[in-house]
């Protein structure tokens, strides 16, 4: 069953075009919307998913809950509530009993328990499964009839009450005259490949059987409906499926080829690629966030457009099915695993599949044993002086050169290509770091040579990763950057705002943030409070009145949003247990019982109500460790709450190095929690022990996420008591004005978060140079790591700009949750006009014919550049201020102006 899955290795096949439509049908748990999000049609197993993650929200328009209408299996929970008198017949080669769908109690059954608990989980879609159930009942013309009547009747009375429902119907192919108009597809299995209806074996469908769908299937293609054929193999060639896919694509379907169980990742008409990498871990002493080198590597596969999945090896190792959507495996273990016999199997198994393995720091296991015989690798343990070292000059010596210590231990395997060679004094060699054709490996300090309190890599990390798991180069959803400009946006922590001001520039710290930060940089702001620092609840509550009407003035502010930086500042998240913390782990209010309720949700609401904020409270900024667990994360996202902080991003001048650079964020049990762009103002002022002016080093930690590489966009994070000390606030102000400067779009914090979750959803389709990008929902741009990259604007009709940066090129889009994108030579790209870079969002856009209009809104005056191609003109409603042309770019700045509407018209 597994052998199937990885023959297909979701690539896509020849015939296939990005524009036809496509089907995934996928019952099993813990879905990849990565590997789902692509497809037009999702039909999942509702109980099976947890709608409270973000995939879900982005990808719900496109996803059909199953629904067994005809029959119910035994193994399912509502089969306890099913009444005997319900049952008319029995299917035995699923083991479920026949309904009666005449039977108005048990349509009321499936209306009330099988179809509205879903919509209320927020499905809008369904898939009605086994509509023709009841010919294993009906035994004549009349019976039928009245079977098919019930039928029609119950998917009527379906589209009544949820008319803005799509329904996704299997077979029904007796009723189609009397339901094709409210049904969104008919899907229906085996036109080639099918089972056997008793035991359930595979089998190819006789050419009589096609006939008699033939004839059901033209009457659908007659009323234009799409069919999805599910077609079910067992084992076979990847040639083989394409072969069968291609089949039914050529009869006007829509293929979908995967297992009976229908719970491993099918092949359809356009396919995900694989954006997944697994690397297994050890968090059994030390959390991920604390565990940096690997943590960076986070950081290099976003970068490349992977999505990292950290795996704790101690709490199992992943089944082979749930392998299927991984696109390789790092293991990066500090200390050898525990059990080397069960992970060398696992191993096994991984590298039969076809999954490329790389091993850093060590290869997870006592080498002297024949662990590695698999991988051809021998190790031998020996104290021997290195004489000399060799290096591949591109993969290797990236921020330090290899270290010539003395070795411990010599490696020898069969290698592709070397990239770190010694030469022992004893004349023999040893290879630390070499690719291999089962992956790759960098082991002990070939892979990062740690000093002091700095860790720099040995081997190009993009190159090694790259080359190791053979990753395919990737368009890259990207949200460091909108309309062609590097986002900014600030966002504070609470804490402090009670801290007496030292000088003569305010009374609390609160008060000298209103006065000279929030009130003078008229740009978006993000602010939080801590609940229990403010409110006459609190711990102060002597001066809450003053510090309640410091954070109401705050929130008075048009440029400012709110959020909630807790009510008692949790300092150890992963102390919460049954939704408890011990008052040592936070701060301590008289009377108060902990929760996570009153946490969050009460204090997003204190904010709104006792605060007046003029805008909503969706965001919570994580305290302390900023270490939230995964049963912190579930809460969150049951209650739609936007979370930020934590990672460690602190590089500088001083410290340039790659390990400076956190990720976007992280998934704990496949909740995301979103990390900072850059760190506080704590960690440049040594724990605010001085300098308090240390804040102004931020600025360098912004050039360096920027090039060579944009890592990061630009995020002011501080704290409130800043506030309180001269040196701090000025140290604020140079930033402001530092970032002011710097040319970049300004949103606020609750707009960034989305754009990274995104990131860790969209999903991704290749053909050649073609691309198709799906679930942008709030991330409009796509990277391509290439100089000047020509894109077909003519053709791309969500596409309405392109920025070139160094060696990048950004694409920019509209508001469609999907993307064309086809990659031309650069100079037919240049006769079309396009946006070059916008200070603002884009509100609407048109394309008809060769004309274009777009609306833009920006939080600070408007600053428009495009590129127009010749026999165009521009113009803008209201006008600009300055219109500059240089060749043909054409620069629109506005002076007061926030909005503006742009035509471009050519002849």
């Amino acid at each position: 069953m597994i052998k199937i899955l990885f023959s297909l290795l979701l690539s896509l096949n020849l015939f296939a075009s990005l524009h036809d439509k496509s089907a995934m049908v996928y019952y099993g748990e813990n879905i990849s919307y990565p590997m789902v999000g692509i497809h037009d049609y999702i039909i999942v197993e509702p109980q099976n998913i947890k709608t409270a993650r973000h995939g879900f929200s982005v990808y719900k328009s496109k996803m059909y809950a199953y629904v067994s209408i005809g029959e119910i299996e035994k193994t399912r929970p509502e089969y306890k509530r099913i009444h005997p008198t319900w049952i008319i017949a029995k299917n035995r080669a699923w083991n479920s009993d026949v309904l009666d769908l005449s039977n108005q109690a048990y349509r009321d059954f499936l209306f009330n328990e099988m179809i509205e608990p879903q919509i209320k989980r927020g499905f809008e879609n369904f898939f009605f499964d086994t509509l023709d159930s009841y010919q294993l009942a009906a035994k004549t013309d009349q019976e039928r009839a009245r079977a098919e009547k019930a039928l029609v009747d119950f998917i009527y009375e379906f589209h009544h009450r949820y008319p803005e429902s799509k329904l996704i119907i299997n077979r029904g192919f007796e009723i189609i005259d009397e339901v094709h108009s409210i049904v969104e597809a008919v899907l229906f299995e085996s036109y080639y490949q099918g089972l056997d209806g008793v035991d359930l074996e595979y089998k190819k469908v006789s050419s009589k059987d096609r006939e008699w769908l033939d004839f059901y299937l033209n009457k659908i293609h007659r009323y234009k409906l799409p069919i999805i054929c599910v077609e079910y193999l067992d084992t076979g060639t990847k040639e083989e499926i394409h072969r069968d896919a291609e089949m039914v694509q050529k009869k006007g379907m829509i293929p979908y080829v995967s297992t009976r169980t229908l719970d491993t990742y099918g092949y359809s008409s356009k396919n995900a690629l694989k954006r997944e990498i697994l690397i297994l871990v050890d968090e059994s002493k030390n959390d991920i966030r604390e565990q940096l080198e690997i943590l960076n590597s986070g950081t290099v596969l976003e970068y490349m457009g992977y999505i990292p999945r950290f795996f704790n090896i101690y709490e199992g190792l992943p089944s082979m099915k749930e392998m299927q959507h991984y696109a390789g495996v790092t293991v990066w273990l500090q200390n050898y695993y525990k059990n080397p016999e069960e992970f060398k199997k696992w191993l096994q198994q991984v590298k039969k599949l076809g999954i490329k393995i790389a091993f850093v720091n060590n290869f997870s296991a006592d080498q002297s044993s024949d662990y590695l015989s698999f991988l051809n690798i021998n190790i031998t343990k020996k104290r021997l002086k290195k004489i000399q070292s060799f290096y591949d000059e591109k993969t290797a010596a990236y921020e330090i050169e290899p270290s010539l210590s003395t070795s411990t231990e010599q490696i020898q395997s069969q290698y592709i290509k070397a990239l770190v060679r010694y030469e022992l004094e004893d004349g023999s060699e040893s290879i630390p770091a070499a690719i291999t054709s089962w992956g790759g490996y960098a082991i002990g300090e070939s892979s990062l040579i740690s000093f002091n309190d700095d860790s720099l890599w040995v081997v190009n990390p993009f190159l090694f990763f790259k080359e190791a798991l053979q990753l395919k180069k990737l368009v890259v959803p990207d949200p460091t950057t909108e309309n062609g400009k590097r986002l900014l946006f600030s966002h504070v922590d609470g804490d402090g705002i009670m801290n007496r001001v030292e000088g003569d520039f305010g009374y609390f710290a609160g008060d000298a943030i209103l006065k000279h930060i929030l009130k003078v940089y008229k740009i978006p702001h993000s602010v939080s409070v801590i609940g229990a620092e403010i409110a006459p609840n609190g711990i102060y509550p002597k001066i809450s009145p003053k510090l309640m009407k410091i954070a109401k003035d705050i929130y008075a502010l048009e440029n400012v949003e709110p959020a909630t930086h807790t009510f008692t500042h949790p300092f150890f998240w992963n102390k919460i247990k049954d939704d408890n913390l011990d008052e040592k782990y936070r701060l301590k209010p008289k009377g108060y019982n902990f929760s996570l309720k009153y946490e969050l949700i009460d204090t997003l609401d204190f904010i709104e109500e006792k605060l007046q904020s003029k805008k909503e409270a969706k965001s919570v900024f994580w305290s302390g460790d900023c270490m939230p667990k995964g049963n912190v994360l579930k809460y969150v996202f049951e209650h739609n709450i936007l979370n930020m902080n934590g990672g460690d991003t602190t590089i500088t001048k001083t410290k340039p190095w790659l390990l400076g650079i956190a990720p976007f964020g992280i998934y704990r049990e496949n909740y995301i929690q979103v990390f900072t762009g850059a760190q506080n103002e704590n960690v440049y002022t040594n724990s605010w022990l001085g300098p308090f002016w240390g804040f102004k080093r931020v600025t360098q930690t912004f050039e360096l996420t920027n090039s060579p590489r944009r890592f990061k966009p630009v995020d002011i994070y501080y704290h409130i008591y800043s506030g309180s000390k001269l040196a701090s606030l000025k140290a604020l102000e140079y930033v402001f004005d530092w970032a002011l400067q710097a040319d970049l779009m300004p949103i606020y914090t609750s707009e960034y978060i989305p754009k990274v979750m995104d990131f860790y959803t969209a999903s991704l389709s290749n053909i050649a140079d073609e691309w198709l990008v799906s679930g942008m929902k709030d991330l409009r741009t796509v990277r391509i790591e290439q100089k000047d990259e020509g894109l077909d604007l003519k053709n791309m009709t969500s596409a309405i700009g392109v920025k070139y940066f160094e060696e990048h090129t950004y694409v920019s889009f509209n508001k469609e949750q999907e993307h064309y994108l086809k990659v031309i030579d650069r100079d037919k790209m240049l006769q079309e006009s396009y946006l070059i870079e916008a200070n603002g969002k884009l509100n609407s856009y048109h394309k008809i014919k060769g004309n274009k209009e777009f609306t833009f809104e920006s939080y600070v005056d408007l600053s428009l550049n495009f590129h127009i191609a010749d026999g165009c003109h521009l113009n803008s409603r209201p006008k600009e201020h300055t219109r500059v042309l240089k060749a043909q770019n054409m620069m629109l700045k506005y002076k007061g102006v926030k909005s503006a509407t742009v035509k471009v018209e050519c002849e």
